[in-house]
């Protein structure tokens, strides 16, 4: 397949998987270009995408209007995370996060004696009862997405765990590149993407902002082998092992729970 010029330039996360990180580097480089950036729905359509000059298009589901996904000129950036990491991480930040952009743990649910979703969370005695509420609640919803992407021609496949290795920043700018950014333009992208990082810019906490320092859940430098206990990694494995294979986590849906080490 033959691809144009890109102009309409998609980065695509997922509930707990760098979309801070992400939204912070593409709205500041949008910004620092004089480029259009807007957050899409699945129904917007193309009523965003302007007649000329390149635009920044942002959806934090991955759930690209299809028009969208279908144009000539579309270069999408689709990053994802190990599910294992997003089910911890998720579970976490559920037990405080504020109601500004996550209206769904702040509102009573007749199915949880009129709790919130955070309330209940709060309720539950231990993380193993929280990681398995968690697991077929909004961990699924986000699974549901990761696995529903199809990868296609004009798509950048991007892992959260690789980026986060990405010290120097060499993957990233290769990333940029294949959005079809010229290289002065790589260049300040791949200083905004160290200025955002944990190992970064933001290696001291001092220089996190409130909304960042509450996105952090310590599973930024753990994993779910040390976070996961027992009887939910066995269930996880169980009920999405094989998510895990198709999105290339795993080879087998269950052998890993062998890795578990020291959760309870």
């Amino acid at each position: 397949m033959d691809l144009i010029a890109p102009r309409v330039l998609c980065i695509g996360t997922h509930h707990k998987t760098g979309t801070l990180w992400m939204r912070a580097v593409f709205r500041a480089l949008a910004d620092r270009l004089g480029v259009a950036h807007r957050t899409v729905f699945p129904a917007s359509g193309t009523r965003h995408v302007p007649d000329a000059d390149r635009v920044f298009l942002f959806q934090w589901s991955s759930a690209f209007p299809q028009d969208i996904l279908d144009r000539p000129d579309a270069r999408i950036l689709h990053m994802i995370r190990d599910p294992r990491d997003v089910l911890v991480s998720g579970m976490r930040y559920h037990l405080t996060a504020p109601a500004d952009g996550e209206d769904f743990l702040h509102s009573a649910r007749a199915d949880l004696d009129g709790l919130t979703y955070q309330q209940h969370l709060n309720a539950l005695p231990d993380d193993t009862t929280r990681l398995m509420f968690e697991m077929e609640e909004k961990h699924a919803e986000t699974l549901k997405a990761m696995t529903a992407w199809t990868p296609r021609a004009n798509t950048i496949e991007v892992r959260y765990e690789d980026l986060m290795a990405d010290v120097e920043g060499r993957a990233f700018r290769d990333h940029l590149r294949n959005l079809g950014l010229p290289e002065p333009e790589v260049a300040l992208g791949g200083q905004i993407f160290w200025d955002n990082a944990l190992f970064g810019g933001l290696a001291d906490a001092g220089a996190r902002s409130d909304r960042v320092k509450a996105h952090i859940t310590g599973t930024a430098t753990r994993d779910w082998r040390s976070s996961l206990p027992h009887d939910v990694a066995s269930t996880y494995a169980v009920r999405h092992g094989d998510a895990l294979v198709q999105l290339g986590y795993e080879s087998h849906p269950t052998d890993w729970t062998q890795e578990i080490r020291d959760a309870a």
